[in-house]
């Protein structure tokens, strides 16, 4: 059911937030700049049924959201803390101190699905606004980096297992007669696998591999006999096949039962040399404001950069005129309007001043690595929770988004703490003077 408005016009009697909050504190000023009509009147066609439990606010479920990833925290904790926080309460459009959780978590993935990358987008565009004249810089700083899905660190022996269990739940649930439930086997096997770096353990733990790996084929093949064609456990049979039949060689391999799309990629970092999830590109400006932010899966870097400018029109309203980046995006020197900067000697023709300012540029470049570093470690980058593609995508804007709201929050912080040191001094300037007109150098 469509969302019920609030009334706004009944104020508590003894007590609102706009009477009692700190008006210079961070999140109160960043509830009155975000422009929340612009989601009411996007995302109300969302709900078409007029029957039902009426839908939470609008308002409250992107407040939410846009807290959880400038906090970095879960969907469970925002809404824990959004009872005890009255500043939560306040950005997300309640006007006195409400007791209780606003909504359960999982109402949070519900409204994430519903809104889609569409809304999602909107939201980015929407913190690239509030940073006001930054995000009209015509030369971007462009990079790709990782975004890791949260998943272990793949091996066969680890899928073959899983594999092994998931068919025993099949045979469970469907009653299924299965010949042999492997059970004392499987946990003797799992004893000859231990300390398999020791010169004597290697043999009996590849042997150990194999066996369990032709036990995980026997089941998959004794239930899909049972299994009628049309039955619902078809594509996971499908899968666990695709899983049992690749080898060392196999291209487009399954890193993960639950989350099939994931790629493995090499960045040529010496602590981490492969990372699973997938590719994940930035647009920052000069000024520092993200204006772009897109998810792939494992890309050419130079293949990705159409899509990437295209993102940044529909956000700004402009394509940049000049995109700096770094040798990986080799073999592309303009896309549309945009001039690609790539470092490189300088050529023999070039000037003293032409040398320094593309010098300058790609150091200017540079700047975009810490911005990457603070998107993993502080909005959610680091390990991605969401389901599939879509979530891929999602996470993704979301941490580009959190990023330019919490930009915004840190200025408006330091320039109010700034304006009180002005006036701390200003006063005891004032001391100063007095007490010398009164009292005479001595009184110092």
């Amino acid at each position: 059911m469509k969302p019920v408005k609030k009334s706004t016009n009944q104020m508590s009697l003894f007590f609102s937030f706009e009477d009692t909050l700190s008006h210079s504190h961070p999140l109160f000023i960043l509830a009155k700049k975000v422009n929340w009509k612009l989601f009411e009147e996007s995302f109300e066609p969302l709900y078409c049924s007029n029957n039902g439990r009426p839908a939470k606010p609008i308002r409250l479920m992107v407040g939410l959201i846009i807290l959880k990833h400038i906090r970095n925290i879960s969907d469970e904790s925002v809404v824990e803390q959004w009872s005890e926080n009255i500043y939560y309460q306040y950005f997300c459009g309640e006007n006195s101190f409400v007791a209780g959780a606003p909504c359960e978590a999982s109402e949070l993935v519900h409204f994430r699905k519903r809104i889609g990358e569409s809304g999602i987008e909107l939201i980015l565009k929407e913190s690239i606004r509030i940073n006001g004249d930054d995000s009209n810089d015509r030369n971007v700083n462009i990079d790709t980096t990782v975004q890791e899905k949260n998943i272990t660190f793949p091996t066969d022996a680890k899928l073959h297992k899983k594999i092994i269990k998931k068919c025993q739940i099949i045979s469970e649930t469907e009653g299924l007669p299965v010949r042999q439930s492997y059970t004392r086997t499987l946990k003797k096997l799992a004893t000859d696998q231990r300390f398999r770096n020791h010169p004597k353990n290697k043999a009996k733990a590849k042997k150990a591999d194999k066996k369990i790996k032709t036990i995980a084929g026997r089941l998959v093949r004794e239930i899909e006999r049972h299994l009628s064609p049309s039955s619902r456990y078809q594509t996971e049979i499908e899968l666990y096949k695709r899983v049992l039949s690749q080898t060392r060689t196999s291209k487009e391999k399954i890193y993960s039962l639950h989350e099939p799309e994931v790629c493995c990629i090499s960045k040529g970092k010496e602590h981490k040399k492969y990372e699973f999830g997938n590719k994940a590109s930035f647009v920052k400006t000069d000024s520092g404001v993200i204006v772009g932010a897109l998810g792939f899966r494992n890309e050419y870097d130079g293949h990705t950069l159409d899509l990437v400018i295209d993102q940044v029109v529909r956000m700004v309203g402009a394509s940049p005129k000049v995109a700096k980046v770094d040798r990986g995006y080799r073999g592309r020197n303009k896309v549309g309007e945009t001039e690609i900067l790539i470092p490189g000697p300088p050529k023999k023709k070039m000037t003293c001043s032409s040398r320094k300012k593309i010098s300058s540029a790609h150091k200017k470049r540079a700047g975009i690595e810490p911005v990457i570093g603070h998107l993993k470690q502080d909005h959610r980058l680091g390990r991605n929770f969401y389901k599939g593609i879509k979530g891929d995508n999602i996470n993704i804007m979301l941490a580009a988004a959190a990023f330019n709201f919490k930009r915004m929050m840190n200025k408006w912080s330091s320039s109010f703490w700034h304006f009180l040191e002005i006036k701390v001094r200003t006063r005891i300037d004032c001391l100063k003077i007095y007490r010398i007109m009164n009292y005479g150098k001595l009184a110092f």
